[in-house]
């Protein structure tokens, strides 16, 4: 097997960089995809044409005119990069990007899609892992909620014995 094959430079900085959250949803749009994958947009995108049936709603959609303008002029302004943002996006959810490999069928497609799943299961147990803590904290809260009033009863007790004493 060819060398570079074996080692294709996909950081896992870089793939998270290029997935956006579009209808409260983690996509990849086609034009990163097709970078990753080392083939142009209207390759990705005409294979994806061909083969519809294996892409429905929660796998790939395409974003609306104002979804697309809000995007890119998020997009341009925080990058500066306007090439190819001409139309609409396909945007693949993590399940579109794993559906992709097999209608491009070659090795990059293949290695640079383990990568991309490999970083998404990290988002989803780093959320996970977040929303524990985040209601492991609110369990902690509710238990020490009303301990204020307690603790100053307990500070009273110890005054009035104190002033006993004397």
């Amino acid at each position: 097997m060819n060398e570079t094959l074996n080692y294709i430079a996909v950081t896992d900085e870089r793939v998270l960089r290029k997935i956006f959250v579009i209808r409260n949803i983690k996509v990849m749009i086609d034009r990163d995809l097709a970078e990753l994958y080392g083939v142009e947009t209207k390759v990705l995108k005409q294979a994806v044409r061909r083969n519809m049936s294996r892409f429905p709603s929660d796998f790939m959609f395409e974003m609306s005119r104002e979804e697309f303008y809000e995007w890119r002029n998020e997009y341009a302004a925080e990058t500066g990069d306007k090439k190819g943002l001409r139309y609409a996006p396909f945007c693949f959810t993590e399940q579109g990007v794993a559906m992709l490999s097999s209608i491009l069928n070659s090795e990059r497609a293949i290695r640079v899609n383990i990568q991309i799943i490999r970083v998404f299961t990290k988002m989803r147990e780093l959320l996970s892992n977040h929303k524990y803590l985040d209601a492991r904290i609110d369990k902690i809260e509710n238990e020490l909620s009303g301990q204020d009033e307690k603790i100053i009863m307990i500070f009273e007790y110890l005054r009035k014995l104190d002033q006993e004493k004397q």
